[in-house]
């Protein structure tokens, strides 16, 4: 069989048929590893981009904001009018775009422009991982289909264990403009290694955007899963987004230990990405009620150990851990509720994640902005998943409420 050969599964067998499933897992995770050092060095390099583009900490903050809008933008919008393409081709357009966009903003002049980059730069990030996401579970046997998912988030764990700590150290080192330059140049790995590895995976010729949209968003129980990541996950981008300023203000550091601390959430990050494929398999819902109401709880510890300096490296693990069991699990409800809409059911949790992340920082700088402090935010990231929480506590209700009536969804 050739490595692109499509064929008929049966129940246990993969939709499309590869000889080299795990290397082409690997490419997509390739993809998560650049999205990831991306989207989240930003944070690691927020005093160096607010000094070089001359604004606030606090005004910096809202180019985290602009690309997490970006990518709330884009998920619909690419995934309306890239269902019925081919998944391959449409994986390296993402990526190729992304580098671009990179480029721009390592290149501008200003923060208008800066900003502007960013939301450009955000448009792919959610579509990408929604197609990996659905390239990767067809490559492997239906029981197996988490720990796929969960590979390809793996890449954008390990870029906080590996990329992030890098970039941060390298815009320090070298200007925050280098770090966008690296992003680029990953940019242009994961699209060779897209083209060399991936089988080639048509699209849904049988659907349209229009259809998936109408199915999509008609379900009550797609909106509930939504809204309880764009809100519940926001607690953890609420600290994180200000994790260089915590370190070295509220805990008394130097900037130098700031890539550490960046490296405890990316451990957490990985860790959790793990974990959350093994409770997949126990139950996707209840791993969603556990991580929400335990990221509660290390929400508070933050806000404590924050005054502690090196006490603040474990709770920080244990924030990014438990959000990354949450990000995994919204990820496989969103695909199972979605119906026939698979594409913006695989796509769709990154946008609301990306509120999330729009959320977080926009009202940890609030918050920080009112004179509150740099643990401010993170008794508002409590705040933020206990409401999550509740929506997910509500969404079990409603599902327990259709089983007993059939034909609701």
């Amino acid at each position: 069989m050739s490595s692109t050969e499509v064929v008929t599964p049966a129940d246990d067998q993969p939709t499309v048929g590869t000889a080299r499933p795990g290397l082409a897992i690997f490419a997509l995770a390739v993809g998560g590893f650049t999205i990831g050092t991306t989207e989240f060095m930003t944070m690691g390099v927020l005093p160096e981009i607010a000094d070089g583009v001359d604004v606030s900490v606090p005004m910096a903050g809202h180019i985290i904001s602009a690309y997490a809008l970006g990518v709330v933008v884009g998920v619909p919008v690419l995934a309306f009018f890239g269902a019925a393409l081919p998944r391959r081709a449409m994986l390296i357009g993402l990526m190729a775009a992304y580098g671009a966009f990179n480029l721009i903003s390592a290149f501008a002049p200003d923060f208008r422009v800066l900003t502007a980059a960013r939301f450009l730069d955000g448009l792919p990030h959610g579509a990408f991982f929604g197609v990996a996401s659905l390239v990767a579970a067809s490559l492997v046997a239906p029981a197996r289909r988490g720990r796929a998912v969960a590979s390809v988030m793996l890449g954008l764990s390990v870029a906080n264990v590996v990329g992030v700590p890098l970039a941060t150290w390298l815009g320090q080192q070298a200007g925050w403009r280098t770090t966008y330059l690296l992003a680029a140049v990953l940019a242009l790995v994961t699209a060779a290694g897209v083209l060399a590895a991936v089988p080639s995976v048509p699209g849904d010729s049988e659907t349209s955007g229009r259809k998936e949209a109408r199915e999509f968003f008609g379900s009550v129980q797609v909106w509930l899963t939504m809204a309880a990541g764009a809100i519940g996950f926001g607690g953890m981008f609420a600290v994180y987004s200000y994790i260089a300023k915590t370190v070295t203000v509220v805990g008394g550091l130097e900037r130098s230990t700031v890539p550490f601390f960046v490296l405890a959430l990316g451990l957490g990050m990985v860790i959790g990405t793990w974990v959350a494929g093994e409770l997949a398999a126990w139950s996707v819902f209840r791993s969603l009620l556990l991580s929400a109401g335990f990221g509660i709880l290390v929400l508070l510890a933050y806000f404590v150990a924050a005054a502690g300096g090196w006490a603040l490296l474990p709770v920080a693990f244990l924030v990014t851990a438990t959000g990354s069991v949450l990000v995994i699990n919204l990820q496989l409800r969103l695909m199972d509720v979605a119906g026939g809409a698979v594409t913006l059911g695989a796509a769709m949790n990154h946008a609301a994640l990306n509120v999330a992340n729009a959320l977080g920082a926009w009202l940890g700088g609030l918050v920080i902005a009112a004179g509150w402090g740099y643990r401010a935010p993170a008794v508002l990231g409590a705040g933020l998943s206990a409401l999550g929480l509740v929506i997910l506590l509500v969404a079990a209700g409603l599902a327990a409420r259709s089983a007993r009536q059939p034909g609701r969804r």
